[in-house]
């Protein structure tokens, strides 16, 4: 190879490297990263109670049903007016785990038939599984209170990632 061609040849595979180092986070869960929500509308508005979930980890099926029933929404009135409604309706719906998030959701949605719409992600059945072993002691400390409650063992749950902590 005449040596004009080794140096690009190097910096391209340098950048690769590089694009390769900054990507593997994502990776490093695997079908464990959901991309966070990025909305500001639904960060401010369902994040003011609780994690704002990935649209990736529900179908747009669930999305569109519980975004219909906001009052009573898990035992609390979460109603917002009717175009705020919409907005974040439309969000959770464009990257729900069956339309634009599906390359991460997908893994997480298996099991759950077409057209079905959870409410809950912990009774999906991937996300039942994943989390089997866990003991019932753990679920009842004081500082998990609930299964939905994340990022009381993801420590970044937050930026979307749910591997093992």
């Amino acid at each position: 190879m005449p040596r004009p061609v080794i140096r690009p040849l190097l910096l391209g595979l340098a950048a690769l490297g590089i694009s390769a180092a900054l990507y593997s986070r994502a990776q490093a869960g695997g079908e464990h990263y959901f991309p966070p929500v990025q909305d500001k509308t639904t960060l401010a508005e369902c994040g003011s109670c609780h994690l704002a979930y990935p649209a990736a980890m529900l179908p747009a099926a669930s999305w569109k049903k519980m975004m219909a029933n906001l009052d009573p929404h898990f035992g609390d009135n979460a109603s917002l007016d009717p175009q705020t409604t919409a907005a974040i309706t439309r969000y959770l719906v464009d990257h729900a785990g069956d339309t634009g998030g599906s390359a991460y959701g997908r893994k997480l949605l298996r099991g759950v038939a077409a057209g079905d719409a959870p409410q809950r992600i912990t009774t999906l059945p991937k996300w039942v599984k994943e989390h089997r072993e866990v003991p019932k002691s753990d679920w009842a400390r004081k500082e998990v209170g609930t299964k939905a409650n994340c990022a009381a063992c993801h420590q970044d749950a937050e930026r979307g990632y749910f591997e093992e902590d």
